[in-house]
């Protein structure tokens, strides 16, 4: 038996919003980030068809995501994000991840387990500060690696603040530059060199360089709203349910745990079988949250609980089994992680990872 609540993943979005974002980069390399089980829209899914709209590569954090990619028949390049434990180094050779360096003992464990010419990518740490490697050490790494048995494919690094703060994005920029000029001037070259995520790849802060790593772009967000509007993204999930049971009550009645809020006047409230352990936060009720039943937003009635929301319908015609949307598209109206994350005071990433495994996810497009 399946709950008819779901998320619902419009693939024609990802390839849409991939191929704009290849437009607005080129001639720079589109690396699609599918970490986090592809930011909750399905890793294996998303990434074919990122890579089917001009994505040349992968990212991920972990290596077991990569290695869930390769087993899905994946070819294409994998970028591990931060370094894998040294115990993890032969699954990382043996399924052909390439692995970021930021310490000189992973570098160690990968000489002496990956043959020779196995790709490496060292990250520098230009502000971030979470992980990688300070400028001393990045150009050690960099200059054994050139020097020794392994591929120096690659060295980058990484934005805090690229969507807010293009003063201190550009100089981290030029620290990058300044780094990659010292390397050079060392004879120490890598094939590509990378720096901007989707804020710097949207906004032309001087850092799209070899490659782009587009994580929230590829699934049709932006790291604030309105942000860079001349590339059109387009949202690629829904999260959708149906209505389970109607009932009328009159006015004052104070539904759902904690008996919090009274019914304004005599209402229908519609149950709906999705919770707070599906992703749906306790808080939205509290703060505003609405839903789209019939095209028209409809409040909450009282509490989120953890199977289940009630919707104050009022005299609205609605019946069992008709379709409701917490978060997307329905006739004219829209709920959308943006207006999500300003009423929870978070950040659109947050929601759109936090749908849970009892919501399977259907694709379209």
């Amino acid at each position: 038996m399946v709950r008819p609540s779901w998320v619902e993943v419009d693939l024609a979005a990802i390839r849409h919003n991939v191929g704009a974002i290849a437009a607005a980069v080129r001639p720079a390399e589109v690396c699609a980030v599918v970490k986090a089980d592809g930011y909750g829209h399905g890793d294996v899914p998303v990434a074919e068809a990122a890579l089917d709209a001009g994505a040349t590569r992968l990212a991920v954090a972990l290596v077991a995501e990569g290695i869930g990619l390769r087993e899905a028949g994946i070819e294409a390049p994998i970028l591990l994000l931060s370094e894998p434990a040294a115990s993890d180094v032969g699954a990382v050779v043996r399924w052909q991840l390439t692995p970021t360096v930021y310490s000189r003992s992973l570098l160690g464990a990968l000489t002496g387990a990956a043959p020779a010419g196995f790709p490496v990518q060292v990250k520098l740490d230009t502000g971030m500060h979470r992980v990688g490697a300070s400028t001393e050490v990045a150009r050690l790494l960099a200059a054994e690696i050139a020097a020794g048995p392994l591929l120096l494919e690659g060295v980058w690094t990484h934005f805090p603040v690229a969507e807010a703060d293009h003063a201190f994005t550009r100089a981290q920029v030029g620290a990058f530059v300044a780094f990659l000029e010292e390397l050079d001037g060392a004879g120490v070259r890598p094939q590509m060199v990378h720096a901007a995520n989707t804020a710097g790849a949207l906004a032309d802060l001087g850092a799209r360089f070899d490659m782009v790593r587009v994580g929230l772009g590829t699934y049709g967000l932006r790291p604030a709203p309105g942000y860079a509007p001349e590339v059109d993204l387009r949202p690629a999930m829904s999260v959708i349910s149906r209505v389970t049971y109607l009932r009328r009550y009159p006015a004052g009645t104070r539904p759902s745990y904690g008996r919090v809020r009274p019914l304004p006047r005599e209402s229908t409230v519609a149950t709906v079988p999705i919770g707070y352990a599906d992703g749906i936060p306790r808080r939205l009720a509290d703060l505003g949250g609405v839903v789209l039943i019939g095209g028209k937003r409809h409040p909450f009635a009282g509490s989120v609980t953890m199977d289940q929301v009630l919707v104050d319908v009022g005299d609205d015609p609605v019946d069992v089994g008709d379709e409701v949307v917490l978060l997307g598209r329905q006739g004219t109206e829209e709920i959308s992680a943006d207006e999500w994350a300003e009423r929870l005071g978070t950040i659109v990433w947050e929601i759109v990872c936090g749908f849970g495994p009892r919501l399977p996810r259907r694709y379209a497009g």
